[in-house]
């Protein structure tokens, strides 16, 4: 039984595994019978909105032979009053995993995993989306045939996504990552200090900067997220003004020529991307969805069944 909290507490060796396994699970996503999961009970706890995640998780679970639970926003006895605290002893009663999305600070869901009899998994927190940055490696794992060496740009906000990316890249041997953010919406810097000090032992190298106009043109992912992420809203009501130059059109494609395009999804096509891009030839951002269930898979099974 291990938890994912964050991509920040797995050695690089034991990231690498998991997203090998989900990479296999993409080439072959139908385990063999039983499933490594059989007799589990997965809880499936949604805060907020999800499409992508939630199915993921649930499709996953189902694949691998777990029974499962579905909570809504408003189930748990949390909206009366209960510590975080007792309801994780309580669920850990019943649950072997439990995936929730709170898109609150992670405190939350380590309070929950402060016991050794279920398995808690982060599905998105306010800081940090770690299965998304998994499901992202998976991709450009089958895509290239390996991670080591790849080289990535991210443009847009300094996001929970973009937060995850980092401290999963750094832990790759050789990556490059560098982040082109809005003036103020950074990736904090407590993240890319510790993504720095992880790329020390694999020799990434992590780098920001606030000027569209530096693409790196040797690019082999160019990558954005929407604007709005879910949970939050800007403070600045002139926020799109400030937002509009890292807009990815086509003109931005032809600057990094041999890159791929990732989004995370849900995209707004005319805000950070332009139709003609997400929906182009070069647009890998529906195989990234779809890896979500794989990447799902490998989490769940790492977690649970201990697979390695």
């Amino acid at each position: 039984m291990r938890h994912l909290l964050s991509i920040d507490d797995l050695p690089a060796e034991e990231l690498a595994g998991i997203v090998r396994r989900s990479a296999r699970y993409a080439l072959d996503e139908r385990p063999a019978r039983p499933g490594p999961l059989t007799g589990a009970v997965a809880g499936i706890y949604f805060r907020r909105t999800s499409t992508r995640t939630r199915t993921a998780f649930t499709v996953a679970a189902l694949r691998l032979g777990a029974d499962v639970i579905a909570f809504g926003p408003h189930d748990l006895q949390e909206n009366t009053g209960e510590s975080t605290s007792d309801t994780g002893r309580v669920l850990s009663s019943f649950l072997d995993v439990f995936v929730a999305r709170t898109a609150d600070a992670p405190a939350e869901l380590r309070t929950m995993a402060d016991q050794d009899t279920m398995a808690v998994i982060n599905a998105m927190t306010s800081d940090e989306h770690p299965t998304q940055a998994i499901a992202d490696l998976s991709t450009l794992q089958t895509l290239r045939g390996g991670l080591d060496g790849v080289r990535v740009c991210y443009i847009g906000e300094g996001n929970n996504t973009a937060a995850a990316l980092a401290l999963a890249l750094a832990r790759v041997p050789g990556a490059r990552l560098h982040l082109v953010t809005p003036p103020g919406y950074g990736v904090p810097t407590e993240t890319v200090a510790a993504a720095v000090r992880a790329s020390a032992a694999t020799g990434a190298r992590i780098t920001e900067s606030h000027d569209p106009a530096e693409l790196p043109d040797d690019a082999d992912v160019l990558y954005t997220t929407r604007w709005q992420t879910t949970g939050t809203v800007k403070a600045d009501p002139d926020w799109r003004t400030v937002f509009e130059p890292f807009r990815v059109t086509g003109e931005v494609m032809k600057r990094v020529p041999d890159a791929v395009f990732m989004h995370d999804l849900p995209a707004h096509r005319g805000e950070e991307v332009d139709a003609e891009v997400l929906d182009g030839e070069r647009s890998v951002a529906f195989t990234q969805a779809r890896h979500k269930l794989f990447s799902a898979m490998a989490v769940l099974e790492w977690a649970v069944a201990g697979a390695e």
